[in-house]
């Protein structure tokens, strides 16, 4: 019944004539204009508009720090004051091949990214672990 009506309604409307003119369309101010630009609350201090175009880089010390905290947070890690920027994760921290995997798997989901498994099984350290987030431009 609804659609039966609404099909009435628009073959009702489809044959009137326009009689009223519609007036020309108001262009639009720039998009960058000075509405955009605020003060800061900080005193001297412009900020601009924003552009999210740019892909915002992972810093070394971010990167290291973010993997030493998910080593901390691992259960099979005993002793949290050996891991380190340096820390082999077999070696130092004492994990097997099973547990590396896992923290790789940690460190795919901490950065939201996939290893590909051949580079997976190079990733034996933080530094190894560091690097190869550093080389990959869609981690984040």
């Amino acid at each position: 019944m609804f659609r039966s009506a609404a099909v009435r309604a628009c073959r009702a409307l489809s044959t009137v004539a326009v009689t009223t003119r519609v007036p020309a369309p108001v262009l639009a101010r720039p998009i960058l204009g000075p509405q955009f630009v605020r003060p800061s609350r900080v005193a001297g201090v412009v900020v601009g508009p924003r552009y999210y175009s740019a892909p915002a880089t992972l810093s070394k010390q971010e990167v290291e720090t973010r993997i030493i905290d998910l080593l901390k947070d691992f259960d099979k890690v005993t002793d949290k004051t050996k891991v380190t920027g340096t820390s082999r994760f077999a070696n130092d921290l004492g994990l097997d091949s099973l547990d590396t995997v896992e923290v790789v798997m940690a460190i795919e989901e901490e950065f939201s990214l996939e290893i590909p498994d051949k580079d997976a099984d190079a990733i034996l350290s933080v530094d190894q672990a560091v690097d190869y987030i550093l080389a990959q431009p869609d981690a984040h």
